[in-house]
């Protein structure tokens, strides 16, 4: 939020998007000495709505509405209302009621408002996407998402070398192209006779008529480079893509079951993903999301139960703005300690030239914004004492007082793995035919960090 620096230079700012969560913070602050007599056990409480036009209401218990404190409450949300401007909610309708907390949320994103019990910001969002809400991990095969705030990165290619090395250490590897928007991993890891007669887009559109079981022993082909191990892949759509587009439109439709439940389409796609790893029985699932902040990007990081998310990163302003973003909204809504820990920056496309300095630069960056956004303020522990468990995830015994890792450690989530830019991967029309006839060495000289990282994830978890 905005700091109080920002209102003593500002005193009387035009209330815009950006200044609706400060207001009510302030707000809050003034009101603080009312607020937490009435919000002093579980069964009260008040959820600031900011709802898809950005207009704000509070939301009460239905019982407030009889009481002697309606009077107070209505008071208290008119004074609100007329710092909001035109971002309050119009025709003096500041407050609504409803009869529980969950009723009133509906599925809608909301995370805690510092400082106050029982208070909470409700957003109402035109997307699915939900970056507040953080599914567990994974249980069993591990899952490992590989993602990046811009295209571009080389993310896909580092993906398929992965797999090809895993494939070659005895793996059983199942790969999903989830970058629906730009699809072409497939090609990578699969020739054009093995495409499989339909892909994601294909189920999660029939899912929808309840027809995603026709088509599901069609969506997987086995890649000529699985060699020892095998590599399972999913493509985003099938060997003849036919109405791609129009299919697009609909996969992230909610399904509707005949019982009235309404099934969000990240708990679709969860479901495809289960049935998946009980039909292949993989010892990893790599998931190629699409770049960006949207919702593929929220499904695959936030809503699957991601062991490991690989942060494809160049170094460069748009980088680390974008995932200093994303890092403000999960440290805003309470939800950082649930997901840092699956964290791990990679350095991608590092250049021929001056590679020391880049990666000191990148790693420089990386640190800043996890220092500034997820890092705890105290003294910091060496990544060598505490270790990844072997399902993937830190051991917590050492990290129950913070979490906060030097900037030079190596073993540290903000540290990069390095990607190394090298000229026989450069402008390749066809990946494929080059991961049939490379040399292993030559694999490891440029992804050997990502490849390495991921192997010490993904052998113990497959001991177990």
């Amino acid at each position: 939020m905005m700091s109080k620096k920002f209102f003593e230079l500002f005193p009387d700012p035009i209330p815009t998007f950006d200044l609706i969560l400060p207001i009510v913070e302030r707000w809050l602050q003034e009101y603080k000495g009312s607020l937490n007599g009435f919000l002093s056990s579980e069964e009260d409480w008040l959820l600031i709505n900011r709802d898809l036009n950005g207009r704000v209401r509070l939301i009460l218990p239905e019982r407030i509405k009889e009481s002697e404190l309606l009077r107070l409450w209505n008071h208290l949300a008119s004074n609100l209302m007329q710092r909001l401007g035109t971002h309050a909610s119009p025709n003096n309708t500041g407050i609504l009621f409803e009869t529980s907390r969950e009723q009133a949320c509906q599925g809608a994103t909301r995370y805690p408002v510092d400082g106050f019990a029982n208070v909470w910001v409700v957003d109402r969002l035109a997307t699915e996407a939900n970056w507040t809400r953080i599914a567990p991990e994974a249980e069993g095969t591990s899952r490992i998402v590989f993602f990046s705030i811009k295209g571009g990165v080389g993310r896909s290619t580092a993906l398929a070398a992965t797999a090809w090395h895993l494939a070659q250490a005895g793996q059983r590897v199942l790969v999903l192209d989830l970058d629906l928007e730009s699809p072409g991993l497939s090609s990578a890891l699969l020739p054009p006779e093995r495409q499989p007669m339909y892909g994601i887009t294909d189920w999660l559109v029939e899912d929808l008529v309840d027809n995603g079981d026709v088509i599901f022993d069609s969506m997987v082909a086995t890649s000529n480079l699985s060699h020892d191990g095998e590599i399972h892949v999913v493509p985003a759509h099938g060997a003849e893509h036919g109405e791609y587009i129009a299919k697009l439109g609909r996969v992230w439709m909610p399904k509707l079951h005949k019982d009235g439940t309404r099934e969000a389409w990240s708990a679709r796609l969860e479901r495809l993903l289960q049935a998946l790893e009980a039909r292949i029985q993989p010892d990893v699932v790599l998931i190629d999301s699409r770049s960006g902040i949207d919702e593929i990007a929220s499904a695959c990081i936030t809503d699957m139960g991601a062991n490991l998310i690989l942060l494809f990163a160049l170094e460069g302003n748009q980088t680390w703005i974008g995932y200093q973003m994303l890092f403000e909204q999960w440290l805003r809504a309470g939800v950082a300690q649930q997901i840092r820990e699956r964290l791990q920056v990679v350095g991608a496309i590092v250049p021929e030239l001056d590679r020391v300095e880049y990666l000191a630069g990148l790693r420089e960056h990386s640190y800043e914004i996890f220092v500034d956004t997820l890092y705890d303020e105290i003294a910091p522990i060496h990544a060598k004492e505490v270790g990844r468990r072997p399902d993937g995830t830190w051991q917590v015994d050492r990290l129950s007082e913070g979490w906060n890792f030097d900037e030079t450690d190596e073993g540290a989530p903000h540290h990069p793995w390095a990607v190394n830019w090298h000229r026989s991967f450069a402008g390749l029309r066809s990946l494929q035919g080059r991961l049939a006839v490379i040399d292993p060495q030559e694999v490891q000289s440029v992804f050997g960090s990502v490849i390495d990282g991921v192997s010490s994830v993904v052998n113990p978890r497959k001991a177990l």
